[in-house]
């Protein structure tokens, strides 16, 4: 197996395009006079309005590879539908001395504006791309099929798409060998792997699943007739080239990366200033009577795309030479007294929402591990380095399912990683609510591995 650290690009972008959109229809509501009553439900009403098209309309939703077809045909499907909200409003709010001839131009302006603004992100990026050489992903491609030399002159010719073509590698080789395929990917930094299907073999696919699985790469296939997985697939195109990708993650969509971050910063900070204000100072003081030592533990903890972070606690145990390699056991002498109580009741982990807020990790995720941990079980466990693809969380769905605390035996880790899995594949925001709720309710119960 091997391991990489692989990067990740900004996501930015779709926030801020959703801030600009914003405070393009708000701003413009006072060019014309519009004699809306209240405009505080009118602002509210049209935002809210926005964003709920703008979601079900996928309007953020523009990829490198994307047409501009695709964008005329989102900005049409979303102007269309807010036209008729917008006028909606008079009859739901009883709005008799709003002017339609003021409204109907405010509309067209808010269209122009929002265009404009569209299609220079758009362009902008593309330029980025193409002149900066900003925002590039490495790629390799496996095969040398036609659609595969096709797709190679693709990432060639369109600098826009941000596509770094490293090396092409054929399976009809003599001297291929999928190992020096994966050394080579892991040691050149590539982000992408692009598979020609028919030309390879079912376990040589399969090779190249687990490969991409373990070390944060992203797989794409070109397909044709066989019948690759039992599983849901992606068509994507790039230029007029169809793409499979094997595996979609709801959290690598911009607006529910988005969701989930606006939610942690809010939660967080009702936290931050609503508990740890106060509780810290009296913990401090109780952890400091009891033993000598810093108030916090920090410890360095595998995150987001496999990328080391320090993580902080309230300290429960006496200061100790084995806190980086050895988990907490039942009936660990190095715990205090302090330190049973808080990590029962699951106090020890609060100060971890000053690392929600610095955005190392989330309220809900897969729990990150010690270092020393993540080196050991990614060459133990298969699919383990999948939980990496989204940051490390307060709680989770596998502790609340009653796989917490220390590893006793094989089928503790290889559970915790299936619900890890599953998270990272079906994420929503109702999940995370859900998980959140069971946390509260079982440090209240208490939980047996809570020690």
């Amino acid at each position: 197996m091997f391991l990489s650290q692989q990067h990740r690009y900004s996501g930015f972008i779709t926030p801020l395009s959703y801030f600009t959109d914003l405070l393009v229809i708000n701003l413009f509501t006072y060019f014309l006079p519009i004699n809306f009553q209240n405009p505080w439900l009118f602002h509210s009403y049209i935002s809210i309005a926005w964003i709920i098209i703008s979601f079900k309309n996928e309007f953020y939703e523009v990829h490198r590879y994307s047409k501009v077809v695709i964008i005329l045909r989102k900005l049409f499907t979303q102007f269309v539908f807010f036209f008729l909200v917008l006028y909606a409003y008079i009859g739901f709010f009883k709005q008799p001395l709003m002017s339609r001839l003021a409204l109907g131009k405010y509309f067209l302006l808010v269209f122009v504006g929002v265009f404009a603004l569209k299609f220079l992100n758009y362009i902008l990026l593309m330029q980025y791309r193409s002149l900066w050489k900003g925002n590039i992903r490495n790629v390799v491609v496996i095969g040398k099929s036609k659609k595969a030399n096709q797709l190679i002159e693709v990432f060639e010719e369109r600098k826009e798409y941000g596509y770094k073509f490293k090396r092409q590698f054929s399976t009809r080789d003599q001297n291929f060998d999928i190992i020096t395929c994966f050394r080579y990917i892991v040691n050149n930094n590539i982000d992408e792997i692009y598979c020609s299907v028919s030309e390879l073999k079912n376990d040589e696919i399969a090779s190249f699943v687990n490969f991409a699985d373990n070390n944060l790469k992203t797989l794409k296939f070109l397909p044709d007739n066989k019948n690759i997985f039992a599983k849901k697939l992606k068509f994507e195109y790039y230029d007029y080239l169809p793409i499979l990708s094997l595996r979609d993650i709801p959290l690598h969509t911009s607006l529910n990366a988005f969701l989930k971050r606006t939610f942690d910063i809010g939660f967080s900070l009702f936290v931050i200033f609503g508990i740890l204000i106060w509780l810290g100072p009296l913990l401090a003081l109780l952890i400091r009577l009891e033993s000598k030592g810093p108030v916090f533990f920090i410890q360095k903890r595998t995150g987001f795309d496999n990328k080391e972070f320090q993580c902080f606690k309230f300290r429960s145990m006496t200061v100790n030479e084995d806190s980086d390699d050895k988990q907490a056991a039942k009936n660990d002498m190095r715990v205090t007294r302090i330190g049973k109580f808080i990590r029962k009741t699951s106090i020890d982990e609060l100060p971890q929402f000053y690392n929600v807020l610095f955005g190392n990790m989330s309220v809900v995720g897969p729990r990150p591990h010690m270092v020393k941990h993540t080196d050991e079980y990614a060459n133990r466990v298969d699919k383990y380095m999948l939980r990496h693809f989204v940051k490390p969380g307060i709680t989770g769905l596998a502790q609340i399912r009653g796989y917490r605390g220390e590893i006793e035996k094989e089928s503790d880790i290889q559970n915790r990683i299936k619900f890890d899995i599953f998270y990272v594949e079906n994420w929503s925001f109702f999940l995370d609510v859900k998980i959140i709720v069971q946390t509260v309710v079982n440090a209240f119960k208490g939980e047996e591995k809570a020690y």
